[in-house]
């Protein structure tokens, strides 16, 4: 409920800002200026009155986030990774822009976040800008974990090409990995087996292929048993960077056990279950008309680029009002 109290707070503040805005003679000196606050107070506007709605039974609505929020791991820290999907050039850049979103929503909440490795596509297209096949960034904070754990799944992306001539519609589509950050020191033999780790060592690289480091700095490892494999190359140090990638590694087993436990249990209950990880759980349409929708739980809105600038508490709160009408 603290969490909530605080976030409309800190939204109050925003909008009130805005609203004095209005009152100034020459607000709408720049049009184009005053109507992206008047859109961003809209929408501040609609988020309070989501917020708010928890509120009103405070002990139910405390006891739903207490259960969102109540996993093991949920108070750690987060590491998302990003991976290109179909969609060729515009899939990197997607993948682009879902960093972005992430940053920003980190920063909303005070979080930090760094890049832990990152293997770039060609450059090419508008700008002559470079796409990301697959990135991976660690979200410190309280409980980052537990808010950015449900964005696990596909994100599709439809809108007008920016790499094409012609200006075609393109559906890209990029799959979001969520894992907590287990610390080397709660790693042991029944979450990482040394034999079970194939351990490798390479150069890091810049973008479009550029080698930034010319010793093998970077390291790769892998788990036998499953095929799970994590990576680190941004930091100077080898050890570090096989630190880092081994945390990274634990939190992958960690899920997937988790996930394989969850599944034998629901085919024990008679339920039918999809194994695919990357099922789709939001689209982001951009042409021939703006949208964001979730699937999982139908909360939508077409202030497209709120989200994309990390305003992601609609759907992240969604998830509690659903859990909400559960208990």
């Amino acid at each position: 409920m603290q969490e909530i109290t605080a976030e409309i707070e800190k939204l109050r503040k925003e909008l009130a800002t805005l609203q004095a805005d209005f009152m100034r003679p020459d607000f709408w000196r720049n049009s184009e200026q005053a109507i992206k606050k008047q859109k961003r107070a809209i929408q501040l506007k609609e988020n309070i009155e989501s917020l708010e709605a928890f509120k009103l039974d405070g002990v139910i609505n405390e006891k739903s986030l207490s259960v969102f929020l109540s996993g093991e791991y949920d108070k750690k820290d987060a590491i998302i990774s990003i991976q290109a999907g179909a969609g060729g050039r515009d899939a990197e850049d997607w993948v682009c822009l879902l960093l972005k979103m992430y940053q920003k929503y980190a920063e909303s909440k005070n979080w930090a976040h760094k890049i832990l490795f990152q293997t770039f596509g060609e450059a090419g297209g508008p700008e002559g800008r470079i796409g990301i096949k697959e990135i991976g960034i660690e979200i410190k904070g309280k409980f980052a974990f537990g808010f950015l754990k449900n964005e696990n799944g596909a994100h599709r992306l439809v809108r007008l090409s920016p790499f094409s001539n012609k200006q075609l519609r393109q559906t890209s589509f990029a799959k979001v990995e969520v894992i907590p950050r287990i610390e080397n020191e709660e790693i042991n033999e029944n979450i990482l087996k040394a034999d079970d780790l194939k351990v490798e060592t390479f150069r890091s690289s810049g973008a479009g292929g550029q080698n930034v480091n010319r010793r093998e700095t970077a390291v790769r490892i892998t788990h036998l048993p499953t095929g799970l494999v994590a990576s680190c190359q941004t930091e100077r140090y080898q050890a570090v960077n096989k630190k880092i990638a081994l945390e990274i590694l634990a939190g992958k087993v960690l899920q997937f056990k988790e996930r394989e436990q969850d599944l034998y249990l629901a085919k024990l209950k008679g339920e039918k279950v999809s194994a695919d990880f990357g099922h789709q759980i939001r689209s982001y349409i951009l042409h021939p008309y703006n949208l964001v929708k979730d699937h999982r739980t139908d909360i939508e809105t077409t202030d497209t680029q709120a989200i994309l600038n990390g305003d992601l508490e609609k759907f992240i709160y969604a998830e509690v009002s659903k859990l909400n009408k559960s208990l």
